[in-house]
């Protein structure tokens, strides 16, 4: 359980709410209480995350790469929205989209979350969102588009590239989750609960699960065990440095 000192705060600017979100599926349904009562748990879990990673990702930029930091905004939504870089949906997972500057996110996912990939707690569900802005700081670094541009120059290559870009975001995440243990906001309980979230989605439990084997040709995440080593990395330095994933071998 994360502390309620994790959870104090009002709603960021660059949180947006979407209809059927927190209001039921249109205006001639009335919502579920328990399913209202739930969501608006998540959004404030969410809001307070949004809110505390892009303040780190503020003093931390500039404070180890000399690059200000630009804050992205959150989307949350039901069932199904329509992003620059495709549809965005339960089955899609959440996702970040470089054209706008935008993480995609479908209360859902939570439910999936714990329920078929067994990682419970409000700080694997933190760790997601970290995951995600990981990949704003990406782009603001100028990563996002090098991975883009090698991609297309070597398309063989492409899974490979993708890897490496979706390992240093788990990285960044555990910066971020670095910076909450120092502040005394999150316990070892916490930390542990994140490194289970990131091992359940690694591609080979993935495709295991999806197609009784693992293909590490179509990997495109990491492994579960690449996936908490690289936030363990990060978690345990607390340096952007410590996260080149390019360089690894």
């Amino acid at each position: 359980m994360v502390s309620t000192q994790f959870l104090r705060g009002v709603l960021p600017a660059g949180l947006l709410l979407f209809a059927g979100l927190l209001a039921g599926q249109g205006t001639a349904r009335r919502p579920e209480s328990a399913r209202n009562g739930r969501e608006q748990e998540e959004v404030r879990l969410v809001s307070f995350t949004l809110d505390d990673v892009q303040k780190n990702w503020d003093r931390m930029l500039p404070e180890q790469e000399h690059v200000p930091y630009r804050h992205a905004k959150l989307v949350l939504f039901r069932n199904s929205y329509r992003s620059p870089c495709g549809a965005a949906g339960a089955a899609t997972g959440p996702f970040y989209c470089p054209g706008d500057e935008k993480v995609y996110l479908d209360l859902a996912f939570f439910n999936e979350l714990k329920q078929r990939f067994g990682a419970p707690g409000e700080f694997a569900q933190a760790y997601v969102l970290a995951h995600e802005i990981g990949h704003q700081v990406q782009k603001i670094l100028g990563t996002e588009a090098k991975v883009r541009r090698l991609a297309g120059r070597n398309p063989g290559e492409a899974n490979a590239l993708s890897v490496r870009l979706e390992l240093q975001a788990d990285c960044f995440a555990g910066v971020w989750a670095h910076s909450t243990e120092q502040r005394n906001l999150v316990n070892r309980n916490d930390l542990n609960a994140a490194l289970r979230a990131a091992a359940a989605v690694g591609d080979d439990r993935l495709q295991r699960e999806g197609q009784g084997y693992a293909n590490p040709d179509t990997f495109t995440h990491g492994t579960s065990a690449q996936r908490e080593q690289w936030f363990r990395r990060g978690l345990d330095s607390g340096r952007i440095s410590a996260c080149d994933t390019f360089a690894a071998r």
